[in-house]
């Protein structure tokens, strides 16, 4: 035989070898994009930057990178610039002050993530023109899947308004409530906004606002039990059922639940960082409320209520208040803040070990901007350059070393961590690296990736 048949031969064998191998690799590929998660949760530690999450890491344990999520199999940095904006990697690390300008908002953030559109500072689930964006959950309810957000903040404030309602304007508080309420079909809402208690859980001697309820009327309605529109489509009204008191959070994280659950805890702006006392003390020095629940145990909750839906479910979760702490430079209460959402994320992390598994469930945890410019002492601008300094470490149990260098949120790049179904996909959007950072994506790519993985479930 000929060398030339002999290779011919040889050659024809390989590429058949070759084409049998890249069969199964397509078909494994096509079977692996044909399945979506059944859960979806989404974790937001609203105005949290990597600083933060050292700073309760330092308080809590002495030391840093030792959070559960810090371990996610995806991990890397995320731009937060909203329409018209942008990130310049060679700016941030040759200005000091480059991160001050141009910083998003939680609404834009908001719809950013849950739309996978940019738009404008104060804007709810709608674009630059004001027409309304499809968030997550509404694709989600089309799946006949399960919704929720919850949040330690007022449940009609801009990050979960960002994922349910659509509004020109944040401020309309009372507009977006009843969006909510009676327009959306999500299954669970929980958040702040008590209109008879005050900030330290006291009855207030006279209601002065019901707007982040819906207002005075939504408020009667969903004491009453009647409060709710057609969530399922079968033309009959599925009112919420309200629950207010620490006892019933703890409650319904066990056994069975109601259909659809409001939950408003008897505070009115935040579960704990609004509290009465010295703001500016270290952590934990100023007693905590008793009678409202954690972010953990309204995290609980809401999870037991969505559970029950075979076709699964889609959950925020918002540590809103770290974002307040951060703005006002209360360096105790954002370590409280943060350590609150920790707990809540420890929380999911144990749900889905004891009740699902990583195959079939999604978790993201992330924030939405960095607010208050948290450093390390000695940080800023030099004449040498721009100076960036790592917290000071006192210890387990004491208040680390921070600075701060501003009152308002920032354009830095923020940490994004993900595991289960589909993750790997968000380190297919990567498009871009930062010197300092590494690898990150934009934060319109959370919808994108999410609105991929349901489409191609389909």
């Amino acid at each position: 035989m000929k060398k030339t048949t002999k290779y011919r031969i040889l050659l024809f064998a390989l590429v058949l070898l070759f084409c049998g191998c890249a069969g199964d690799s397509a078909k494994r590929n096509r079977a692996a994009l044909k399945r979506r998660p059944k859960n979806i949760i989404v974790m937001i530690s609203d105005g949290c930057g990597y600083y933060h999450v050292d700073a309760a890491s330092l308080y809590e344990h002495g030391k840093t990178g030792v959070q559960a999520y810090e371990h996610f199999p995806v991990r890397c940095a995320m731009a937060t610039y909203m329409a018209g904006g942008a990130y310049d990697s060679t700016k941030a690390w040759g200005n000091f002050d480059y991160a001050k300008e141009d910083y998003t908002d939680s609404a834009a953030a908001a719809t950013a993530m849950s739309c996978g559109v940019k738009t404008s500072k104060g804007f709810i689930g709608v674009d630059l023109d004001k027409k309304p964006l499809k968030h997550i959950i509404e694709k989600c309810e089309e799946l006949s899947m399960a919704t929720g957000v919850v949040t330690s903040v007022q449940l009609s404030h801009g990050t979960p308004a960002g994922f349910v309602a659509h509004n020109e304007s944040r401020e309309n508080y009372e507009e977006i409530a009843k969006d909510m309420i009676y327009d959306s079909a999500v299954d669970v809402i929980m958040g702040c906004g008590h209109p008879l208690y005050d900030n330290d859980g006291n009855l207030k001697a006279r209601p002065d606002t019901y707007k982040y309820v819906g207002g005075k009327s939504a408020w009667g309605e969903l004491t009453s039990g009647v409060a709710g529109g057609d969530a399922d489509g079968d033309g009959v009204n599925d009112p919420w059922t309200l629950i207010q008191t620490r006892a019933e959070f703890r409650a319904l994280a066990k056994g069975r639940t109601p259909k659809r659950v409001c939950g408003v805890p008897q505070i009115y702006q935040t579960l704990q960082e609004k509290r009465s006392g010295d703001e500016k003390a270290e952590a934990f020095a100023v007693p905590l409320i008793e009678t409202v629940p954690t972010l953990e145990e309204i995290t609980k909750a809401a999870l037991n209520v969505l559970d029950n839906d075979e076709d699964g479910f889609f959950l925020m979760i918002e540590g809103g208040a770290v974002d307040w702490a951060s703005h006002d430079n209360e360096s105790g209460r954002v370590i409280e803040e943060e350590i609150d959402f920790n707990k809540a994320v420890e929380a999911v992390i144990d749900w889905v070990n004891e009740n699902s598994d990583w195959k079939k469930t999604l978790v993201i945890v992330t924030a939405d901007h960095e607010c208050g410019y948290m450093t390390g002492p000695g940080s800023g601008q030099k004449e040498d350059g721009p100076v960036w300094q790592p917290l000071i470490n006192n210890g387990k149990g004491n208040q680390p070393g921070i600075q701060w260098h501003s009152g308002d949120h920032t354009n830095s790049l923020i940490p994004f961590y993900a595991k289960g179904t589909g993750c790997k996909l968000f380190k297919d959007a990567v498009k871009s690296a930062d010197p300092v950072k590494g690898k990150y994506i934009d934060n319109t790519d959370i919808a994108k990736v999410i609105f991929s993985m349901l489409d191609r479930g389909n």
